[in-house]
């Protein structure tokens, strides 16, 4: 793939957690987390984006919204689970993808809040339509992403440089 090709970015951050007595990084889904997992998955899959790689946080809801949402695309893309994205910072999180290798042209990151937020705010240095507005009014809720897209490496990725095309959240 040329890096004259714009690539994509998709920041989702995990749908809705339960808050069993267990440590945060345990928490599972709830049970609205899973089928909103599910429904992004489907609109995912409308994006028309084949992921060539997808980075996923080792925490368990993160795992199991990638897990629910995995099904719903047409190919599964290969995933890591890096313990690096689970309280990462959106600075830290720039840091993780300028080590994607460059022949992954689209790639997907399952993450937290505040970190998946920060991100999308830091990267969009412009967007398209009213995708920018979309994100504002919304927030960042569970189960929501955000897609960019960047011209260049994956080394080049900075604050700024990327369009924020388009961005989902379910419904309340």
């Amino acid at each position: 793939m040329s890096v004259a090709e714009p690539r994509k970015i998709v920041l989702f951050r995990h749908a809705k957690a339960d808050w069993p007595q267990v440590t945060d990084h345990e928490r599972p889904l709830a049970e609205r987390g899973r089928m909103d997992a599910a429904v992004a998955g489907r609109k995912l899959a409308d994006t028309g984006l084949a992921f060539d790689l997808a980075l996923c946080s080792t925490a368990t809801r993160t795992r199991e919204t990638w897990k629910l949402a995995v099904h719903e695309l047409p190919h599964r893309p290969k995933t890591v689970y890096e313990e690096r994205i689970y309280e990462a910072s959106p600075g830290e999180l720039i840091a993780l993808l300028n080590e994607t290798p460059d022949d992954a042209q689209d790639v997907l990151l399952i993450g937290h809040n505040p970190g998946i937020q920060g991100l999308a705010d830091i990267l969009a240095g412009a967007a398209e339509g009213d995708a920018r507005e979309r994100m504002s009014g919304r927030g960042f809720p569970a189960a929501a992403f955000a897609v960019l897209s960047l011209d260049g490496s994956w080394k080049s990725l900075e604050p700024g440089v990327a369009t924020l095309v388009d961005y989902w959240a379910p419904s309340d």
